[in-house]
């Protein structure tokens, strides 16, 4: 289910609110200055107790050949998420999305993890928080497993913050491989109500201190 904006202006408090009505927005490309509302029928979480980590994945992130952070490079995640790549000619990150979710960053409802190889930026991923609820936006790589390694360590910290949704909006092939399910818009808002009576606070781990790989499967070894 999708609706057009009517209106010129969203504030990062009217989006909160969407969320929080399981709604959220997107524009048909990076150059749209529009943005339209969606609500799936079918709506992508991974349960917080099911992600995949195959053997393969578990040997990088424990290698700690990446070094991973949260929140230490917000704007450079959602530009790198914006920027074209192969395979994704096109992204549907605009202007307008990016200052908006920068504002809810600004307000600490917006975060990111980032992925580096030394000084790089090899990939990352950033959302939204909301009570108990952690709505995924976006993620991108430059380095093979990067985007991967940055779920894996996004799932650890909502575990330890003691978030109870991780919502994907939707579900594409790469994200059924690591544990994505769909559910129906009926039982999503039902997940998701439940998820705003609690909280979660993405900073239990320490943002300044880069969580090793050791340390995000030990995590989510513990579930």
């Amino acid at each position: 289910m999708t609706s057009r904006d009517p209106t010129p202006e969203i504030t990062a408090e009217v989006l909160l609110r969407a969320y929080a009505c399981g709604i959220f927005p997107m524009a048909e490309s990076a150059t749209d200055p529009t943005i339209f509302w969606v609500e799936p029928e079918q709506r992508g979480i991974i349960p917080l107790r099911g992600l995949h980590v195959s053997s393969r994945l578990a040997r990088t992130v424990r290698s700690d050949r990446f070094t991973v952070t949260a929140n230490a490079a917000f704007r450079r995640v959602i530009d790198g998420c914006a920027a074209p790549a192969t395979g994704r000619e096109e992204t549907w990150i605009n202007r307008r999305i990016r200052d908006l979710y920068t504002a809810l960053h600004d307000m600490g409802h917006c975060h990111s993890v980032e992925v580096w190889n030394g000084d790089d930026l090899a990939g990352g991923l950033y959302g939204v928080s909301l009570g108990g609820a952690f709505f995924g936006e976006s993620m991108f790589h430059r380095e093979r497993d990067a985007s991967k390694v940055a779920l894996v360590h996004l799932v650890a910290r909502l575990i330890a913050g003691g978030f109870t949704l991780l919502d994907t909006q939707f579900v594409t092939e790469h994200l059924k491989s690591l544990g994505a399910v769909e559910v129906p818009r009926v039982r999503y808002l039902a997940m998701l109500a439940e998820a705003l009576r609690g909280f979660g606070d993405f900073t239990t781990l320490p943002p300044d201190r880069p969580l090793s790989g050791a340390e995000a499967l030990g995590i989510l070894a513990a579930r």
